[in-house]
């Protein structure tokens, strides 16, 4: 039996879309039993727990063979790095009261940096938490998520623009969720050996003005994109709901990833995924 928790998101759905397919036991891991009834339709044993549940969620994962796990943000928190951190804190209690012998923790680019990194420091802090207590730990450290594009969608239909941070001919490292969840769940059905990063990326890089030129040939118009400055990340970002912390804290990562502080560990170990950006954004539209 595998858990997953996140199974209502993109990279949770695709590991259990994978390990059903794999014709693999799933327990899912949700907040309410109506989010898992989809699942439990198509086979998976579900579990209401949260990680405030620290009984509930110990209960979750004990017997499992392994669980992939990641920590969903809250990014109205007003102490959003704070919070986030205790949230690690208490998946770790969870893995080491429950006993399961391995962990796939979706992790981030970058998660070996101590600063600068801005949200990827918590996703550090998860990284120290899980290996003081897990029997054997797989880390995830994907790339910017081509569904991060997903936003912009609406006003390339509209406007023909795709608003960036990121500069439109810098290529930089994207993947799809797609990948990250299947080998998710490639690495729960090998199993754990001790301590294990594993570093992801798309079949290659992309730019944010090749993103628009695949978006404009899939909605038959023309799409440029819109490059906004890095003061534009605070106000931006607060005006979806994030707490000032959060925003600065994405204003720091972009700023990061300009000056390419933010970095694979392993560049030489990069293992790549097979879904394109054109069909991955084909199935955002």
């Amino acid at each position: 039996m595998f858990v997953v928790l996140g199974a209502t998101g993109h990279t949770g759905s695709a590991v259990v879309e994978t390990l059903l397919a794999r014709k693999q036991p799933v327990r899912v891991v949700v907040r309410s039993t109506d989010k898992g009834a989809a699942w439990k339709a198509k086979g998976a044993d579900v579990a209401v727990a949260s990680l405030e549940d620290a009984s509930a969620m110990t209960k979750a994962l004990t017997g499992a063979n392994g669980v992939y796990l990641l920590v969903p943000p809250n990014y109205g928190a007003t102490a959003w790095l704070s919070e986030q951190r205790q949230r690690m804190d208490q998946a770790a209690q969870a893995v080491k009261a429950s006993g399961i012998p391995h962990v796939v923790f979706l992790s981030s680019i970058g998660g070996h940096l101590a600063a600068g990194t801005g949200p990827i420091r918590a996703a550090r802090y998860g990284e120290q938490a899980l290996g003081a207590v897990a029997k054997n730990l797989t880390i995830l450290r994907p790339c910017y998520f081509m569904e991060n594009w997903a936003p912009g969608i609406g006003m390339a239909k509209g406007q023909g623009l795709l608003p960036t941070f990121i500069a439109p001919t810098a290529r930089v490292p994207m993947i799809s969720t797609k990948d990250i969840g299947r080998t998710g769940a490639e690495q729960l059905i090998a199993s754990g050996r001790g301590q294990l990063v594993v570093e992801l990326a798309g079949p290659e890089e992309y730019s944010p003005d090749e993103a628009a030129t695949a978006l404009g040939l899939i909605l038959g118009k023309p799409v440029s994109t819109q490059h906004a400055p890095l003061s534009a990340v605070v106000p931006t970002f607060t005006s979806f709901g994030f707490s000032t912390e959060a925003a600065t804290l994405f204003e720091e990562m972009y700023a990061s990833f300009a000056k390419g502080t933010i970095r694979y560990e392993r560049p030489e170990q990069l293992i790549r995924g097979t879904v394109t950006l054109t069909d991955a954004l084909r199935g955002m539209v």
